[in-house]
């Protein structure tokens, strides 16, 4: 799929029940391959999420010398890990517009005794690096900033030290603790990070700690400081990627706004994906949850008649587009709280969801981190379908835009997603699904 538009119908009689798969987590495999490469020896990773972001993680690692291979067709990947060092001591890595790859990338060639060129994309050259990059170069690396100053593309110059302890805040992004979590084990005599941010943990913290734990690394936090004792390595071997949970929320939020019941394969309670927290959110709103063995099934309240809630989401804040999608068809108003930080992802996130809603038809209001959404009336959503004009939702390039404001259309005739593949970040064969559900009860 190619077109630069993507036209959404409105499904009135909608399924009965939809089973879907959805790729591994991106947060996960990402998380996953560092380790990889870091570990002890050869390991074999399965479930694994090929789009763009993984792929460049995946070259950046061959570019750094690596032994890696892949199938994507099976969804695995074997890597070769060097006890905590990088075969070649310079080389050059782009790593797109991946986030994750960019700071976890960034601080492994940091903490080497090598040199490289870190590239990215024009939208990654904008997103916030500054507090990973300080808290890098007083451990004694050193930056050449080719453009922008604190931000990316770089020339790095790595410390190779054994040892560090470091004040780190965390406001803007937890993935520079990640980053630094999860490449302590190349300091031979361990890593102290102390909190300074009134944040101090959150949930990809906790997955990136969970992960560690189970290659063999184990992190202590006392509620200020995370210690890493020295001496550590993370051991190779099999290792199973968890279904993605946010990509999975998705075909929830549209169970919920069509009145349906749908089940993802593979995604179950105990999963460690901090998404996970948007299916009480559903539930609260007025959908049934149920465990079952194929995966978690979630059905909407009839006719999708949804309840309005006030929900802080900044321990989850990449479904706050999914339930800004949603809201407008709940029966009162949602107030979505502690989002300031998504300002300064893929794009403003606030400012997308205020186009998006604006273009729908939708009252709102916004604070620097929150959102207000008011309810469409019946007869005002009556009101807009008999305008028959095209509700153009700008994407800005986010793959989050694209596929949340897609649910809306299942209920909102004419809406239209501009630039439909930057779902390719993620999630390269949404919209085909999404076309194949929407075709099986046309």
């Amino acid at each position: 799929m190619e077109e630069a538009t993507y036209r959404v119908k409105a499904v009135a009689d909608s399924w009965k029940n939809l089973v879907v798969s959805v790729p591994g987590s991106k947060s996960v495999t990402n998380r996953a391959l560092l380790m990889a490469a870091l570990s002890d020896g050869p390991c074999h990773l399965t479930g694994v999420l090929f789009s763009d972001d993984s792929r460049y993680f995946l070259s950046s690692l061959k570019s750094l010398g690596f032994d890696v291979k892949w199938s994507e067709d099976t969804k695995e990947a074997w890597v070769v890990g060097c006890f905590g060092r990088i075969p070649l001591s310079q080389a050059t890595i782009n790593v797109g517009s991946a986030g994750t790859a960019a700071r976890f990338l960034t601080a492994m060639v940091a903490l080497s005794d090598g040199t490289y060129r870190v590239e990215c994309s024009a939208q990654m050259e904008k997103r916030p690096m500054r507090p990973l990059f300080e808290c890098l170069s007083r451990m004694g690396a050193e930056f050449t900033f080719l453009k922008e100053e604190w931000h990316l593309p770089v020339l790095v110059k790595g410390c190779g030290v054994k040892s560090a302890s470091v004040d780190l805040d965390i406001s803007k992004s937890t993935q520079f603790l990640s980053a630094l979590l999860l490449t302590s084990p190349m300091l031979a005599a361990g890593l102290e990070i102390r909190i300074t941010s009134e944040k101090t943990d959150g949930s990809y913290i906790r997955i990136t700690r969970k992960m560690m734990e189970q290659c063999g690394v184990a992190v202590r936090f006392d509620g200020q400081c995370y210690h890493v004792n020295g001496g550590v390595t993370y051991h190779g071997g099999e290792y199973a990627i968890e279904p993605d949970v946010s990509a999975a929320c998705y075909f929830y939020a549209m169970a919920a706004v069509t009145g349906r019941r749908t089940v993802v394969s593979g995604v179950h309670r105990g999963l460690m994906q901090g998404d996970m927290k948007f299916l009480d959110v559903l539930v609260e709103m007025g959908c049934i949850l149920e465990e079952t063995s194929e995966g978690i099934a979630i059905t909407g309240p009839a006719r999708g008649e949804l309840r309005g809630v006030q929900c802080n989401m900044n321990d989850f804040s990449d479904q706050a587009l999914t339930l800004a999608a949603i809201a407008p068809f709940a029966n009162s108003p949602t107030d979505i709280l502690g989002i300031g930080h998504i300002r300064a992802q893929e794009c403003d996130r606030l400012h997308a969801m205020g186009c998006a809603l604006h273009n729908m038809g939708v009252e709102f209001s916004t604070t620097d981190s929150s959102i207000h959404i008011e309810p469409l009336t019946k007869e005002q959503q009556e009101d807009l379908e008999k305008e028959g004009v095209d509700r153009i939702i700008h994407t800005f390039d986010d793959h989050r835009v694209a596929m949340s404001f897609a649910i809306s259309g299942l209920r909102l005739d004419g809406v239209v997603i501009e630039d439909p593949m930057c779902c390719r970040k993620t999630f390269e064969n949404y919209f085909e699904i999404l076309d194949r559900i929407i075709q099986s009860v046309s």
